[in-house]
């Protein structure tokens, strides 16, 4: 289907083309006709299908059907985990929204907090936000609520893993009743929870699903290499001199240790690479974000914690340098690339520590990975060594007072007095 046989406003088709979009992916085809027609819906979705475009197609046409004074009480609110994913909605609502006369704010934290509250209370039409910041106004009534008109909730299932469902369900409890507004879930799996959670602020969703099986794209070519541990780092190196179109690549390790070393590993090597970690200052974040879009930066490294939210087009390859313990974040991560019916490779290492998590991931997939044991030209050996890893003490400072109580003699050896029962 083509977006010029839905019924949507000239304003939006004029944004839809000038982003480029023609055709509907399925989950836009399944979830804007129920949207248009007013329904609340549920969707499962993951990276990389469409789904924020499906979801702002569907905002701006309601938002524009009506006519409203821009006040500090927006019509619409969009909820999601991450400063990155919010920064991305953003972004997407800019391109699609650009001939809409629609007032989009996001709001998150690391970002100037008057900056951001002058702007909410000159007014806006749409806020997209990450739950703590927008409580933090919402206390301070720098807005209300209480007016909102629709309601999106972005990756629903990474609201409760990352611990923010006592800050959603506070949020949902300040709009208008469910049968007073629209509203829209999307959540890569509707679990139990999710689904908890859906029937009791929603307005009967429709429930729609598409399959892991179908989200794994056929575009994306699939490698897995057995490799010892000590041996992937060699194995990367040799890889990435074999793959000529590696232009944008995002490595996942499955700590911070293992990010900041790896990272620092490929620098030594002359490899523009950074690393994406939750302690990174956001501006800094944002910068090495924009670095990695423009091409000045071809590695970025991260865990699955770092890097939720990121949608980042153009990666043209994903390494599990580590295999991820959870089976549903390797769909999650290797969704990165081929975006948009392009093309891209994501290559995964099963060392002696991990490889015992390929079964369930190829279970939770339908399918076999393709797998294959490295040969010697494989290897790259001849790599620059970094800086030893840091490491923390190796014993614990003795108390002062200790160090001032006398060293009890041991008896000696050879000593043939009896020891006392203790």
């Amino acid at each position: 289907m083509k977006f010029t046989e839905l019924a949507l406003p000239d304003q939006v088709l004029k944004g839809i083309e000038g982003v480029g979009f023609v055709e509907l992916t399925p989950v836009q085809e399944a979830a804007i006709p129920l949207a248009l027609g007013g329904k609340d819906v549920a969707v499962q979705a993951q990276t990389g299908t469409g789904k924020t475009a499906a979801f702002l197609i569907a905002l701006f046409t309601r938002l524009l059907a009506t006519d409203r004074e821009v006040t500090s009480s927006p019509r619409a609110l969009i909820l999601a985990p991450t400063r990155e994913l919010v920064a991305q909605i953003c972004a997407d609502a800019k391109g699609l929204g650009a001939f809409c006369p629609i007032r989009v704010q996001a709001v998150f934290g690391g970002i100037d907090y008057q900056e951001q509250r002058q702007a909410l209370q000159k007014g806006v039409d749409v806020i997209v936000a990450t739950p703590g910041r927008l409580i933090d106004y919402a206390k301070q009534r720098v807005f209300s609520l209480r007016r909102v008109e629709a309601l999106v909730i972005d990756e629903a299932d990474r609201m409760f893993d990352m611990g923010f469902i006592k800050d959603l369900r506070y949020i949902l409890r300040q709009l208008p009743s469910f049968e007073k507004r629209q509203n829209m879930l999307f959540s890569a799996t509707l679990s139990s929870r999710v689904m908890e959670l859906a029937y009791e602020f929603m307005n009967a969703p429709e429930r729609v699903e598409i399959h892991p099986e179908q989200i794994t794209a056929d575009r994306i070519e699939q490698i897995l290499y057995h490799a010892g541990r000590r041996e992937k780092f060699p194995l990367l190196l040799g890889l990435l001199k074999k793959e000529a179109k590696a232009e944008r690549v995002l490595i996942f390790v499955n700590t911070k240790g293992e990010a900041d070393f790896l990272g620092e590993r490929l620098r030594v090597n002359d490899l523009r690479a950074a690393v994406i970690s939750g302690d990174i200052p956001q501006r800094k974040r944002m910068r090495i974000l924009d670095d990695f879009k423009a091409g000045r930066l071809t590695f970025l490294v991260g865990t699955d914690v770092a890097s939720r939210g990121l949608h980042i087009e153009g990666v043209t390859h994903v390494i599990n340098y580590d295999l991820p313990l959870d089976a549903e974040d390797y769909v999650h991560r290797i969704g990165r690339t081929a975006r948009a019916g392009a093309a891209g490779k994501a290559i995964s290492f099963a060392d002696e520590e991990l490889v015992y998590r390929l079964p369930d991931i190829e279970q939770f997939i339908g399918g076999k990975i393709p797998s294959s044991l490295p040969v010697e030209d494989d290897f790259c050996w001849d790599y620059k060594r970094s800086p030893p890893r840091k490491k923390g003490p190796l014993s614990v400072r003795t108390p002062a007072k200790a160090k001032e109580m006398p060293r009890r003699s041991r008896p000696s050896r050879r000593s043939t007095s009896p020891r006392k029962k203790e």
